[in-house]
């Protein structure tokens, strides 16, 4: 622990069921509305409960917590050994590829992360409220030389902080961490009246292109419906369900959630949830999975029996945005990369990683590929973003 901080202990443990979720929702959520409510007791739980977190899929909870002399939880960090790259989105398999041709054991790992969930959020979860001599940063810090500590113990390869907000990405380089950058696209709200207050802001190409499309949708006899709270039935997880698994069928295998997920979300998290069910003739074709957080929409996963053209971009894209601009919320982030997002207002924004790498010599090596990858992104980044459909001011009279 760092010099100078007060009486803490820390300790690991294996299932998060065993810490009192208001314990933990004090340091994850703190005192107002989550940012995100991935971080959540209730949704960490509902992972393990319903088994798509576990020693089956690799995904061992190791959660790290840290309390004070009097046994309060001051700061914990969402930690799982891993002894795969799977559910990630942060992809390090040439990493564990180039150890493993040295010689080197990558796996397994430590993962400081949400599993399946590429969004950003807090990973250093601190209580809102420590004592005085208890500060944000020394807490942070307690948690980071914690992680790193347990690395060493466990006698593994390395440690990755995934999708950590910036500060804690700043917070996690002075304490001798590797920095990863890379992006996603996120939708952002201007203060727009609807929809229509929105496609005015594009130029008149893509205002033309996105009209079409959602009236493609429309002229097939699609209707959206979002439900949130006890709205969403036992029926439309069943169906949402067989969407989800088998577009993941067709793609990339085994899906990662179970039924038994979505029910627990009902059960303990209803409020939390948007559900985009498309409808054709009453009957349910689609449906696009959303988490409501603070001031954000974050789309999850979709799925469809039907394939019908746009009709992706309506469930994932358009509807999220119809439901944000109505809930007054400032953005949509709908997921892992994707440059057709770009098109229809989706701009590029960072996201954070940090890896503690044991092995002096990977770690130069690894730190060498960082610098490089970060300077490629960056420039990658300011590139796509000169192709956003935004009007200029030089576009005001632009005619449909």
């Amino acid at each position: 622990m760092p010099d100078g901080q007060p009486s803490l202990t820390a300790r690991v443990v294996e299932r998060i069921s065993a810490i009192e979720a208001d314990a933990w929702d004090a340091c994850a959520l703190g005192a107002g509305p989550p940012d995100t409510p991935f971080v959540a007791h209730a949704f960490l739980n509902a992972l393990e409960t319903s088994g798509c977190v576990g020693a089956r899929t690799g995904w061992q909870p190791r959660h790290l917590v840290v309390e004070d002399g009097d046994g309060v939880l001051v700061a914990a960090a969402p930690l799982y050994v891993k002894g795969h790259s799977y559910g990630e989105y942060v992809f390090d398999h040439a990493w564990a590829h180039a150890f493993e041709r040295a010689g080197g054991r990558y796996y397994p790992k430590l993962q400081c992360a949400v599993p399946f969930t590429p969004v950003t959020g807090v990973r250093l979860l601190i209580r809102p409220d420590p004592a005085k001599d208890m500060t944000a940063r020394s807490l942070r810090r307690a948690l980071a030389a914690g992680m790193s500590a347990l690395t060493r113990q466990y006698g593994i390869s390395s440690l990755h902080v995934t999708f950590c907000n910036e500060d804690e990405a700043a917070l996690l380089q002075d304490e001798g961490y590797l920095i990863r950058h890379d992006h996603q696209f996120h939708w952002h709200n201007q203060g727009y009246a609807d929809f229509n207050d929105f496609l005015a802001s594009l130029t008149s190409r893509r205002r033309k292109t996105i009209r079409k499309e959602r009236q493609k949708v429309a002229d097939a006899g699609i209707r959206m419906v979002a439900l949130s709270g006890d709205d969403i039935k036992a029926q439309h997880w069943d169906d949402f369900y067989r969407f989800y698994s088998d577009t993941y069928d067709r793609k990339w295998g085994s899906p990662y959630l179970t039924r038994g997920f979505f029910s627990i979300l009902q059960e303990t998290m209803a409020a939390n949830v948007v559900l985009f069910i498309a409808e054709l003739d009453g009957r349910p074709i689609a449906g696009a999975l959303n988490f409501r957080g603070r001031d954000a929409l974050f789309g999850r996963n979709w799925g469809c029996d039907l394939r019908f053209k746009f009709l992706h971009f309506e469930a994932c894209y358009y509807s999220a945005i119809d439901y944000a601009i109505a809930h007054g919320l400032q953005r949509v982030e709908a997921g892992t990369r994707g440059p057709h997002k770009l098109q229809r207002g989706y701009a590029p924004v960072r996201t954070y990683s940090a890896h503690w790498i044991e092995d002096a010599g990977f770690r130069r090596a690894v730190s060498e590929y960082l610098d490089h990858e970060r300077a490629a992104e960056a420039s990658e980044v300011t590139e796509i973003a000169e192709y956003l459909p935004y009007r200029h001011d030089s576009d005001a009279a632009e005619p449909e």
